[in-house]
C-alpha cells in the first residue's frame, strides 16, 4: 500500500465584508505555510425569500451574478494568479450551516469577525460566533484590516 499524505484543507468564508477579505488573505498565507489548499466559500441567499410573495425570481440569473461578483472580489483582493489557484464554492443556503459542512475534514476554518449585517458595536457576528462553537476543526476569526 502506498502512503498517501493528505493535503491540509483551509476553508475560508467570504461575504464581501472587509473582515472576510482579511480572513481570505490569512487563509492563503496559512495554506502556503502548511502546503495546503484553500477553499473559498461564499453563501448566497435571496433577500427575504422565506415567505416572500414578490415578483418571480430567476434563480439561475441571480446565481450567475453572485458567481461573477465572487470571482471579481477574489481577484480584487488577491490578484488574478492567487485567486485562480483557489477552489471556490458558491452555495445557496444558510451561511452557518454551509460553512460548518464545508469545514468537515478541514485543517482550519477561517472567517471574518463581522459580516456585512448586524450591529456595528458587536464584537463577533452571529455566523463567526456560531461556527466557533460548532465547527469540527479549529476556527480562526480575523478582524477587519485597517484603522
Amino acid at each position: 500500500m502506498g502512503s498517501e499524505v493528505a493535503v491540509p484543507k483551509v476553508v475560508v468564508g467570504v461575504d464581501g465584508s472587509s473582515s472576510s477579505y482579511g480572513a481570505l488573505r490569512w487563509a492563503v498565507r496559512y495554506a502556503g505555510l502548511v502546503g495546503g489548499t484553500v477553499e473559498a466559500v461564499a453563501v448566497w441567499e435571496l433577500p427575504g425569500l422565506a415567505g416572500w410573495s414578490g415578483p418571480a425570481v430567476d434563480m439561475d440569473i441571480d446565481e450567475e451574478e453572485a458567481r461573477d461578483r465572487m470571482r471579481r472580489e477574489l481577484t480584487d483582493v488577491l490578484g488574478a494568479d492567487e485567486a485562480g489557484a483557489l477552489t471556490t464554492h458558491l452555495v445557496h443556503g444558510n451561511p452557518t450551516d454551509v460553512l460548518l459542512r464545508a469545514a468537515e475534514g478541514a485543517e482550519v476554518l477561517v472567517v471574518g469577525s463581522r459580516g456585512r449585517g448586524g450591529f456595528a458595536r458587536a464584537l463577533l457576528g452571529s455566523v463567526s460566533m456560531h461556527v466557533s462553537q460548532h465547527a469540527s476543526c479549529p476556527v480562526v476569526i480575523v478582524r477587519p484590516e485597517g484603522p
